[in-house]
């Protein structure tokens, strides 16, 4: 394991993050009918558009989302997850997509009735 000490002087050293805020929204796809179903055919790929074209209307700055493959929570879908925070959300609609970039990103609170969290686990994960 390595020395606390000598972590904290490489952490020092590191550059500054490129981004305030880095969303990745899943866009996975699996085939129609599949037992976990997936993000994309809960309509991910136009969310992640939408999120990406409204931060851009409401001005925020230091913002970049981005698409990702599975993040293993497809049950729960379409999945969000915010970093540096890495607090996950469910945001199934426009209105959802306007509350996480508001409250969260913006605000730097919490939309604690889109958060998933260490209980909201796949069946067969737990």
């Amino acid at each position: 394991m390595p020395d606390s000490a000598a972590v904290s002087r490489e952490t020092e050293a590191d550059p500054p993050p490129w981004f305030q805020s880095h969303i990745f929204v899943c866009t996975n796809r699996r085939p129609d009918g599949h037992r976990r179903g997936s993000c994309a055919a809960r309509g991910s790929e136009v969310l992640r558009d939408y999120m990406k074209a409204r931060a851009k209307e409401l001005g925020i700055k230091g913002i970049r989302v981005n698409s990702a493959g599975c993040l293993d929570r497809c049950e729960f879908g379409p999945v969000v997850v915010i970093y540096p925070e890495g607090i996950w959300y469910r945001a199934e609609t426009r209105d959802d997509v306007d509350e996480i970039l508001v409250t969260h990103v913006t605000e730097g609170r919490r939309v604690h009735r889109l958060m998933l969290t260490e209980k909201d686990v796949p069946p067969g994960k737990g």
